[in-house]
């Protein structure tokens, strides 16, 4: 009988052993440092990451990695009275494969950046001039977001549910939002502004 539980447990102890030498918990290591977009292949041989075409690295220049203007105010002249400058992997090629971009944000006095989500990435944004609670100040505002995707993409609440196409039926949102057809109606025959460029 002792011998019996003996020869479970042993057993036990390497089916364990086994199960574990087998799991893993990590993130796939990267196949390169950094994989700098290009536009079209210039070589058959080209390696294709993230939906881009990869830049020889011996010619790869710190040019790759650089965004000029980025110190200059964005026009902010719209209905909204602010201005995305969105810099992804389109803007800044070396930004292929690491998993970041960048964006800067310039608000006109009241000016408001519209509610929005970023579906396949987090933000963090910090404020480096003027006061942000829909720029409450009576002088500019400007801030920097960073985003955990090459390639953040963005939706506009208001655009998405009001400036759909197709339409969404007038009846739904009327119920869902709980306020008259009317309403709804002359919410979607708006202009709908976008300020991401």
């Amino acid at each position: 009988m002792i011998k019996m539980k003996g020869i479970c447990i042993v057993l036990s102890l390497v089916v364990l052993g086994l199960a574990s030498s087998i799991a893993s918990a990590s993130d796939p290591s990267p196949l390169q440092d950094f994989c700098v977009a290009v536009k079209d292949s210039e070589i058959e041989s080209a390696l294709f990451v993230n939906g881009k075409f990869c830049k020889n690295p011996k010619d790869v220049t710190a040019n790759d990695f650089f965004f000029q203007g980025l110190d200059k105010p964005r026009d902010t002249s719209n209905p909204l009275g602010s201005n995305v400058t969105q810099l992804n992997v389109d803007k800044i090629a070396g930004l292929n494969t690491l998993g970041i971009s960048l964006a800067r944000i310039d608000y006109a006095p009241h000016g408001l950046n519209p509610p929005h989500i970023h579906p396949h990435s987090t933000e963090i944004l910090v404020v480096v001039q003027g006061t942000l609670e829909f720029n409450k100040g009576y002088t500019n505002a400007v801030a920097f977001a960073g985003l955990s995707s090459q390639n953040a993409t963005v939706i506009t609440i208001a655009n998405a549910v009001f400036d759909s196409d197709p339409r969404i039926n007038p009846n739904v949102l009327t119920k869902a939002f709980q306020v008259d057809k009317n309403v709804i109606e002359n919410l979607q025959k708006q202009f709908w502004v976008d300020n991401n460029n």
